[in-house]
């Protein structure tokens, strides 16, 4: 194998991709390794254990839906409808081009009751994501059934996520989308 110097991000877009398929406890620092092309030790020049890159891994996630997806509430050259729009596509463009679902959502379920620093970063997440929704529809809804569309649509979402790797089909995880427009148009 020849080895390459590779960068602290890289090697947590490859850990991410490999938690999200092989599962957090079946991905090994030698997966890793393999994945980016280096020698397990050079790992540890970036990362003191594979829990630290797991944490990582998850922030690197949380910080991305932040900057590309949750941004699109606050940002005030929208109108309600095009927010929603821009919102479901972005989530589109990644769920449909990530192998293996959510990393946080498959993390949630896998090791978040072992592990308060991944639950607390998970759970940041998917507030984050509740909050967002909210602020989107608040513009249009009561501020109590603002929260319910939020936390009701976080929930498909993920569970839509899930469906559709288990059955490979994209179909109803779209459909996802199309009734969260449909509630702005």
């Amino acid at each position: 194998m020849a080895i390459q110097k590779t960068s602290r991000e890289e090697i947590l877009k490859q850990s991410a991709k490999l938690f999200k398929i092989k599962g957090y406890y079946n991905t090994s620092m030698s997966d890793i390794a393999n994945a980016c092309g280096l020698l397990k030790g050079s790992i540890y020049h970036h990362f003191k254990s594979k829990d630290d890159i797991g944490l990582e891994s998850l922030k690197y996630i949380h910080q991305y839906f932040k900057d590309e997806i949750f941004s699109i509430a606050n940002n005030n050259t929208l109108n309600t409808l095009e927010k929603i729009k821009l919102l479901v596509r972005r989530t589109d463009n990644y769920f449909l081009n990530s192998e293996g679902g959510c990393l946080l959502g498959n993390l949630a379920l896998e090791v978040s009751w072992s592990n308060i620093e991944f639950k607390n970063e998970i759970k940041d997440y998917f507030l984050n994501w509740e909050e967002t929704l909210y602020k989107i529809y608040k513009e249009k809804y009561s501020d109590k059934k603002a929260q319910e569309l939020s936390k009701e649509f976080v929930a498909l979402i993920q569970g839509e996520i899930m469906m559709m790797n288990l059955h490979n089909d994209k179909d109803r995880y779209l459909k996802v989308g199309e009734k969260m427009i449909k509630l702005l148009e």
